[in-house]
């Protein structure tokens, strides 16, 4: 549960962005979507080396 200290007179948009970033920052909507369904370690073992792959072969194209 996220607890937004408001302050005295301030305004709702101000307390409702402050709510908004630290909900963001919690990852909450990214852990449910990685929760939704199971994924095998080799399947993200083999993700990883594909992006590897992807971003060296970027940082190699730019020299």
């Amino acid at each position: 549960m996220l607890i937004i200290p408001v302050k005295e007179g301030e305004n709702i948009e101000r307390a409702l962005k402050k709510y908004k970033k630290k909900y963001d920052k919690t990852n909450v909507m990214k852990e449910l979507r990685r929760r939704k369904e199971f994924v095998k370690p080799s399947i993200i073992n083999r993700q990883g080396n594909i992006k590897a792959a992807y971003i060296q072969r970027l940082r190699s194209a730019e020299m």
